[in-house]
């Protein structure tokens, strides 16, 4: 009967630990499906992110398009802050992305490593146990068995022993090995019996310990285990939802930005936009006169008539034909005339004052390289040993034709915006024309530089002025016999020791540094700069460990290091 209690029990606990066995399986797969939801959120967010992102990279306002010109308007600009703000929010979205991954996904990840570890240890620790306490049950019971056949061959061998001794028949000596035989087998027996009883007393001692302690702090380790990985789960649907709650305080800024770009909308200030935009400078014409054809008289139509009113303003043009202003459509889709004669008086100013102040910057750009020539043909004069001042010279004299051409056409375009502000009601807005060309630094190389810089382009009131000395000066700024009160260079470029780098420049202009001690640079190009420009107009850089050299500093735009000597240089 307690044999078969004892296999009873131990079905039962098989059982059990078959049973925790597959719940726990099942738990290690729901954290699985749990880390796989996350997942597939983490990507649905980043793209969302990325469509979002292009949307916003699919309206922004395209360089050198029409788009441009309207970031003007209020609402274009609101609608480009909107766009901005969406791109933000899109980043929002990725850091919720990459939090979901970080937080959850790869820690879960990590976790889920940890569990199945730990599980397969405490179901292995299980078996062991059962094993182990099987295989004791075993040893008991060989032991039992055994005790039972010596205890059955001991009576048998004291039975024929007594029926030996009784028969008369048989000798003393076959008596007496009967008697042997019966009291070795009791001897037998009686070790059987104290085999049993040790191996009996060790079982149970070992079963007890087996289902009062080994076997439930497994179950109570296998407990632990699934606690902790049900609070695992709930961490990560407390993670899940915090990601979201800690990008909302920008997500919200983001759409305040919206908001705010939205009523920064101004519909007056728009229109207005529109009318200055558009507006022609046409003066209305006059009233039209009674012609009585009652009267044998000339018909002449009145000097205030629409007719003669733009008759008057074609004359001088002499190129456009009458039109019924402001309803005639313009059919010219190409550049138009050069003077932008084909445009209304407003818009042809707005033109002609854009012209002129393209044509003066690129006037100061060739005066700027006629200086730094200049300044190099002084250095080459002071040193002959840096090259042949003469090889500037057709540098100089090339520049100086530019010059002269460029200011030529600003004299041109300057004509015909007089002309046009003349014709116009009001010459306020005169002041309006840039004065780039004829505010000029008044530090130059030579005084016959400092009167080309100097010399306006136009009067106080507006009108062209013409400078009749133009050309003697501009023959003056481009003589090769100039010097200037530049220092002489340092005498360490001849030193053998490697000097370090002390910041970097970008070349404005490309030169061409045939002489000695000098190096060519293209426009654009980075160098490395490790002598700074002491006075004298020249630069020490360096292309690599190999090339190095003197360029002039007005060719270079010079970006010196934070600890390094001398500040930043802006040509």
């Amino acid at each position: 009967m307690d044999k078969v209690e004892t296999l009873l029990k131990e079905q039962q606990l098989k059982d059990q630990f078959d049973n925790l066995e597959k719940h726990t399986q099942w738990g290690i797969e729901f954290v699985e499906k749990y880390a796989k939801f996350v997942k597939e959120r983490s990507e649905i967010e980043t793209n969302y992110a990325k469509q979002i992102r292009n949307l916003s990279k699919k309206y922004q306002p395209k360089k050198n398009s029409r788009e441009e010109e309207e970031s003007k308007y209020s609402f274009c600009r609101a609608f480009l802050t909107t766009l901005n703000e969406l791109n933000d929010y899109a980043g929002q979205h990725e850091v919720i992305a990459e939090n979901l991954t970080s937080q959850i996904i790869v820690e879960l990840s990590r976790y889920l490593q940890e569990l199945k570890t730990e599980r397969k240890s405490h179901f292995h620790d299980g078996r062991k146990a059962q094993q182990y306490i099987e295989s004791s049950w075993k040893q008991m019971e060989s032991c039992k068995r055994k005790f039972e056949r010596d205890c059955k061959e001991a009576e048998r061998a004291q039975q024929y022993f007594e029926k030996m001794d009784a028969d008369i028949n048989v000798t003393k000596a076959d008596v007496e090995k009967a008697r042997q035989q019966a009291q070795m087998r009791h001897q037998m027996a009686s070790d059987s019996k104290n085999d049993y009883s040790s191996y009996l007393q060790k079982f149970n001692q070992e079963q007890n310990e087996h289902y009062y302690t080994i076997i439930p702090n497994i179950f109570q380790k296998l407990q632990d285990m699934e606690e902790k990985r049900i609070e695992r789960i709930g961490v990560c649907m407390k993670t899940f939802a915090d990601v979201d709650r800690q990008v909302l305080p920008i997500v919200g800024k983001c759409l305040d930005g919206m908001t705010t770009a939205a009523e920064s909308i101004e519909p007056k200030t728009d229109s207005k936009q529109v009318v200055e935009s558009y507006k022609s400078g046409f003066e209305p014409p006059g009233d039209v006169e009674f012609e009585d054809y009652g009267q044998a008289m000339k018909r002449t139509a009145s000097e205030t008539s629409l007719s003669n009113s733009r008759e008057s303003k074609e004359k001088p043009a002499g190129k456009s034909k009458g039109k019924l202003w402001p309803f005639i459509k313009n059919k010219n889709k190409g550049s138009g005339p050069e003077d932008f004669s084909h445009l209304p008086p407003e818009q042809r100013r707005k033109k002609l004052q854009g012209k002129i102040d393209e044509l003066n910057k690129d006037i100061q750009k060739e005066m700027d390289q006629r200086d730094a020539l200049t300044k190099m043909k002084d250095v080459y004069i002071k040193n002959p040993q840096m090259g042949d001042p003469a090889s500037v010279d057709p540098r100089l004299t090339e520049i100086g034709q530019n010059i002269e051409k460029l200011r030529f056409e600003v004299q041109k375009f300057e004509g015909w915006l007089a002309e046009v502000e003349e014709r116009m009601p009001s010459k306020s807005d005169t002041h309006r024309r840039s004065g780039l060309y004829e505010t000029q630094n008044n530090t130059t190389v030579s005084n016959s530089c400092a009167q080309d810089r100097e010399r306006p382009l136009s009067s106080p009131d507006g009108s062209y002025t013409e400078e009749q000395n133009s050309e003697t000066q501009v023959k003056a700024n481009t003589d090769p016999n100039l010097t200037s009160s530049t220092p002489e260079f340092d005498d360490e470029f001849d030193d053998e020791e490697t000097l370090p780098t002390i910041g970097t420049c970008k070349a404005l202009y490309p030169f061409e540094g045939h002489n000695e001690g000098t190096i060519s640079v293209a426009e654009g190009e980075l160098l490395y700069v490790i002598e700074d420009d002491k006075g004298d107009g020249w630069t020490r850089v360096r292309r690599n460990e190999d090339e190095e050299g003197y360029v002039p500093t007005s060719y270079i735009e010079v970006f010196l290091e934070t600890n390094a000597k001398g500040a930043m240089t802006y040509i």
